[in-house]
């Protein structure tokens, strides 16, 4: 039975902070089967740049042996990156493949995602895109790759769209400052055009991962930001990232309470309420989203605020930062 149409309509909100995970881990079936990081809303099992090329055939063959030896069922979502179109056929011929949530695709554009379409187009399986290619600069190709993915046998197993922060980074001869988040940088105009340019289609787009691991309050920043352009969901490359992510997409008590009064049948069309005016026109389809992401994620009380970083968010960029790679 093809059942994507509800895995969509339930999980796409649901992805949270998606963790990587090497298919070399030697926990890769603990992990599938929640048994160590049962805490994991969606996890994502990487065959492509997480995997030296030497090391594919034998992340090829765990993968294999996890597939055959998972739970069927699981509260976590299960995917697998792949690494180009062959990759992804060999995984769907494992014994198991159809206990998988469904693929990340590397690189995509509107014109190798046909390629792997075909691969799942009978199959229950969802898929993420990732855009991280050149063409991402481009607002004209994008809109054709929207186009492209809009078709109706297509747009039904769209989850997500990914953007892949560091490989868009590094096509500019660049890598994210230390100190500031990926919104200071060139991408921050690329990744508001991406939402404009999809999200009033009805795509959902996760944000990158943020790679600096000692540097929790810019983490901090940076979700606070990808919130702000309509993001619950980001890469996470390391456990302790995920409780951290997902805090800030807990509900503030106040937002509940202003989305209910929005919703109410009985409220005016235009009415003030912590000091903003209120438009239920407008203010609805808002309200709707931070109702189902506190069903989600749940409801911040005042005395659990997330910490906030000691700098501006909107400081300059130094002059060591964002150097090219070597």
């Amino acid at each position: 039975m093809d059942n994507s149409i509800h895995l969509q309509s339930e999980h796409k909100a649901a992805l949270g902070a998606s963790m990587y995970v090497p298919t070399t881990h030697k926990d890769l079936l603990a992990i599938a089967n929640g048994d160590k990081l049962g805490h994991l809303r969606s996890v994502i099992f990487c065959t492509e740049d997480a995997i030296a090329e030497r090391d594919l055939s034998y992340a090829l063959f765990n993968l294999s042996l996890a597939l055959q030896n998972m739970r069927d069922e699981s509260d976590t979502l299960r995917f697998v990156r792949v690494r180009n179109v062959d990759v992804m056929a060999r995984v769907l011929a494992m014994p198991g493949a159809d206990k998988l949530s469904g693929f990340v695709l590397p690189k995509s554009t509107r014109h190798n995602f046909a390629a792997y379409f075909e691969l799942v187009r009978h199959t229950h399986h969802s898929l993420m895109p990732t855009l991280e290619t050149v063409e991402v600069f481009d607002d004209e190709e994008m809109k054709l790759f929207r186009m492209a993915l809009s078709a109706p046998e297509v747009r039904r197993r769209i989850l997500a769209l990914r953007i892949g922060g560091n490989d868009l980074l590094a096509l500019l001869g660049l890598r994210r400052p230390t100190t500031g988040t990926i919104y200071q940088t060139p991408l921050g105009q690329v990744i508001g055009r991406l939402v404009t340019i999809f999200k009033p289609h009805g795509f959902q787009l996760t944000a990158p991962v943020f790679e600096h691991l000692s540097q929790g309050q810019w983490l901090d920043a940076e979700v606070a930001q990808d919130m702000a352009h309509g993001m619950i969901a980001k890469t996470a490359i390391h456990p302790e990232q995920v409780p951290q992510i997902e805090r800030h997409y807990q509900v503030a008590q106040s937002d509940i309470e202003l989305a209910l009064r929005i919703i109410d049948p009985d409220s005016p069309a235009v009415f003030r309420m912590q000091d903003a005016m209120c438009e239920v026109a407008t203010h609805s389809s808002w309200a709707l989203r931070i109702i189902e992401q506190a069903r989600l994620f749940g409801i911040r009380h005042t005395d659990d605020g997330v910490s906030a970083p000691s700098q501006q968010v909107n400081h300059q960029l130094t002059s060591d930062e964002g150097t090219t790679r070597s």
